[in-house]
């Protein structure tokens, strides 16, 4: 759809094209300024969920380790809060169940 787009913008323009396609121009400009030369619409974009699991998951592990593997869920949590994170404990106990740790 972004390649029909990008081909056919100079006759028609790209809102009068997204007007007739179930997408709004914002998401055709945001895709365009997110791709590089070479891969231009064939990269796929990952959410921000997941990039926020990434970082999430990298701290989760660091406080984890400081601790020696003691700190569960609730102590994890507390201490990225502490340290100026804004993430929900059912988040953090998410990521923990999905690298596999645990508290004592």
């Amino acid at each position: 759809m972004m390649d029909f787009i990008h081909n056919n913008k100079e006759p028609y323009g790209v809102e009068a094209i997204c007007r007739i396609l179930p997408i709004a121009p914002s998401t055709y400009y945001r895709t365009l300024d997110l791709c590089d030369e070479k891969h231009c619409f064939a990269r796929e974009h990952r959410a921000k969920r997941d990039l926020h699991d990434q970082h999430h998951a990298e701290q989760i592990k660091r406080i984890w380790k400081e601790s020696s593997g003691r700190y569960g869920v609730r102590k994890v949590w507390q201490k990225l809060r502490h340290e100026g994170y804004v993430i929900a404990r059912c988040t953090v106990a998410r990521l923990m169940q999905q690298l596999g740790i645990q508290g004592v």
